[in-house]
């Protein structure tokens, strides 16, 4: 008889955040240096991915703090996420360059980079530190993380992805 159980359930590298903050001790403890990103990843494209590997560099270890679906949906709009947690999560841990994920329920991740204290927060190029919601970028500050903005892959986002699928659906291309 076949495994029934759900694929996208099993997935090694997504933890809880107090299953976080245990492994991130480990890893302090290992001398390991933790960069951590975040973001909605709704439709991974080559843009995620060459900036996700760009950040892997800064360290030995990259999380991701992945928006739920509810705080995407705040973010976003109510036609956002296109893909639920389980299929977000499940993607960027099938990347080798990640080693980490964790959901969060807020649209601000200020409370996990707290819990964390990573030692690099990473962000895409289209932020700068004014940018950055205060409270991040406070959390960020008081706990002394380097904050790096890296060059992102210009003509690539989930809006103009979707875009084009619109596009090639109102022309009956799908």
């Amino acid at each position: 008889m076949p495994d029934m159980t759900n694929p996208l359930e099993n997935n090694p590298k997504l933890m809880s955040l107090p299953q976080a903050v245990a492994r991130r001790e480990e890893l302090k403890a290992a001398g390991r240096k933790l960069v951590l990103t975040n973001g909605c990843f709704d439709l991974l494209h080559c843009g995620h991915v060459y900036y996700l590997r760009e950040a892997a560099r800064l360290g030995d270890e990259l999380w991701v703090g992945l928006n739920s679906a509810e705080s995407v949906t705040k973010l976003k709009g109510p036609t956002r996420p296109v893909q639920n947690d389980l299929e977000r999560a499940y993607m960027l841990g099938a990347l080798p360059f990640i080693h980490g994920l964790f959901l969060f329920y807020t649209p601000r991740l200020d409370a996990e980079i707290r819990a964390l204290r990573p030692d690099v927060y990473a962000k895409a190029g289209d932020y700068t530190l004014e940018k950055l919601d205060a409270s991040e970028r406070a959390a960020l500050q008081d706990n002394g993380v380097e904050i790096r903005f890296l060059p992102f892959l210009p003509g690539y986002s989930t809006t103009k992805l979707i875009g084009k699928i619109a596009a090639a659906s109102a022309a009956g291309a799908l």
